[in-house]
């Protein structure tokens, strides 16, 4: 004859299925959080190994060729000195090549930061100034080092007044935007709406680099160079972010969509 279990013997079940759940949360958000840690760092790693191998064949004089044809490929055949295209696309790409500029990046940043500061997030305004920052001074230390002369073959359509490799401007680019599309994609509960933020960050990175190219002020590997060592560096204080997020020494910049979601009722 079987017995009917005790109202004890229920809730005991009850509390070890939702403890059981409780874990098995915990442990899967864990695991998702620490390989999105390890996979952040493993392309930044890839980034800086194409970085390396893309400066190697620059001072060995190996990108010669293709730099002249895809700068030459740009300009009139008739006239170097006219790109191609209309008038208005040459005044557009300046416009766009503007994003990149150190003074629109570094308002730009000022901004995100003072409203960090306002939402009372203060550790994050700072990582992102320092990130930023960061990012400023390994593009010079990179010039520097390199001291590639640029391009003589047309004229150049901006003024400039450093040296070459990697471009600043594209690596700058992807500092500051790839960084702030992956903040704002993080506090995002759509997928959507985080593929838009982040394809909306690598259209702005690539056209701040496609401009240089246009404008004749920029090897096309100077700008490869850029956008590889500038995704690196993004990919690489986003990690950090994380790590210290989860250490609660930098404030997240939203609430977490996983932990703001509601938890299901139990039967």
């Amino acid at each position: 004859m079987n017995q009917r279990p005790s109202p004890a013997g229920k809730r005991q079940r009850v509390a070890l299925r939702a403890a059981s759940a409780v874990w098995h949360r915990s442990v899967g958000r864990w695991a998702q959080r620490e390989f999105a840690v390890l996979a952040t760092l493993a392309l930044a790693a890839a980034a800086i190994w194409a970085f390396a191998e893309l400066a190697d064949d620059v001072l060995e004089g190996e990108t010669h060729v293709f730099d002249e044809w895809v700068l030459l490929a740009l300009r009139s055949a008739t006239d170097a000195s006219d790109p191609l295209g209309p008038r208005w696309l040459e005044e557009l790409m300046r416009d766009i090549t503007a994003l990149g500029s150190t003074g629109v990046l570094t308002f730009i940043t000022l901004a995100v930061a003072g409203f960090l500061a306002l939402d009372r997030k203060s550790h994050a305004a700072l990582f992102v100034l320092v990130a930023v920052g960061g990012g400023m001074l390994l593009s010079t230390a990179l010039k520097l080092g390199f001291d590639r002369p640029r391009p003589d073959l047309v004229p150049h359509g901006s003024i400039v007044y450093t040296a070459s490799f990697p471009s600043g401007h594209s690596m700058l680019a992807a500092v500051v935007y790839l960084t702030l599309g992956a903040l704002l994609a993080r506090v995002q509960p759509r997928l959507v709406l985080k593929l838009y933020l982040l394809g909306l960050a690598i259209l702005l990175t690539m056209a701040v680099g496609a401009s240089r190219v246009y404008l004749g002020v920029h090897w096309p590997t100077d700008v490869l160079a850029g956008w590889a060592v500038g995704a690196a560096w993004a990919l690489f204080c986003w990690a950090a972010a994380l790590w210290l997020q989860r250490r609660g020494q930098v404030e997240s910049p939203g609430p977490d969509p996983e932990s703001a979601a509601p938890e299901p009722a139990d039967d």
